[in-house]
């Protein structure tokens, strides 16, 4: 079986996901995992977020704070393809 570099990461940004999860006053579990439908676009700048992505990056905005400043979380929120989901799904990134 072949593992390429993007494999790799994918399922190291994954097992960061599944590890982090904090609960934030607005009623949103705050669950880096809930934002797995994006993991294929923000690994690659040639695909597409789908709406499953949108509305999951929509559902976790009140916690993408917490995850800027988690530091196994941040490069991958921080990302410039993270960044251009966010724009292409209008979820401003917040400025913590």
């Amino acid at each position: 079986m072949k593992v390429t570099y993007t494999s790799v990461l994918v399922m190291a940004m994954l097992s960061l996901l599944l590890s982090s999860q904090v609960l934030v006053s607005t009623a949103v579990t705050c669950s880096p995992v809930q934002l797995a439908s994006c993991a294929g676009a923000m690994m690659s700048s040639s695909t597409p977020p789908s709406s499953g992505c949108c509305a999951s990056l929509r559902e976790q905005k009140p916690c993408l704070c917490g995850y800027l400043r988690d530091p196994s979380l941040r490069g991958y929120v921080n990302s410039p393809n993270s960044r251009k989901v966010a724009n292409i799904c209008n979820v401003p990134l917040p400025n913590c």
